[in-house]
């Protein structure tokens, strides 16, 4: 039987390199697969999905707007050999999309493997994450560390200063140059710390 799988980290744990080596594997055995990208995303050429370590794969770019259930069944019926679907960024799906999903593993019986962050930069669950977690049968978190050495499982965005960002939209696109991993104890230190520096120059 096909499941929804889904493979959630803070940033920089190595998702797309993950993700990556998935496709490969399938590919290397002679099958199909089809890949999935966020529009949104315009750190690289878009319609791509690029890993820090230089690895690269095409993918099909999606918004909102696109029913991925109607895309993979199309596609499936062109290609037999697809065996496989992998959603890299899988945090920017919409509600709707994540059920999809679970449509394309029951219906067309084929594997979906999700890969995506858990929470924004404060904290809070991104839509496409929220569902996942509620509807995947397989969640497997990739690990990364903090500064620390604990387990990182938050997101700091931080500005051109390096100073902790605790305001504006839960979606921002970056990389290192925006974002840090960090352990829960000393995401809330900076998040506190900036909060608490704001009240001061308001008071």
């Amino acid at each position: 039987m096909a499941k929804l799988y889904f493979y959630y980290s803070a940033m920089n744990a190595g998702k797309s390199t993950t993700l990556l080596q998935s496709d490969h594997n399938y590919r290397e055995r002679g099958m199909e697969t089809l890949l999935f990208t966020p529009s949104i995303d315009d750190r690289y050429e878009q319609g791509k999905i690029n890993s820090r370590i230089g690895l690269e794969a095409k993918a099909i770019p999606f918004n909102h707007e696109l029913d991925l259930y109607c895309c993979v069944a199309e596609k499936k019926q062109k290609n037999a050999k697809i065996a496989c679907v992998l959603i890299d960024e899988a945090q920017f799906l919409s509600k709707t999309q994540v059920h999809q999903l679970t449509e394309i593993a029951d219906k067309l019986h084929l594997p979906v493997l999700c890969y995506g962050l858990r929470s924004d930069f404060l904290g809070e669950p991104f839509e496409g994450s929220k569902y996942l977690l509620a509807w995947a049968e397989e969640i497997e978190e990739i690990k990364t560390i903090c500064h620390c050495g604990r387990k990182a499982t938050m997101n700091l965005r931080i500005d051109a200063n390096g100073n902790a960002v605790t305001q504006g939209s839960q979606i921002e696109i970056g990389g290192n140059d925006r974002y840090i991993s960090m352990c829960r104890k000393h995401h809330k230190h900076e998040i506190t710390n900036r909060t608490d520096a704001k009240c001061v120059q308001l008071c």
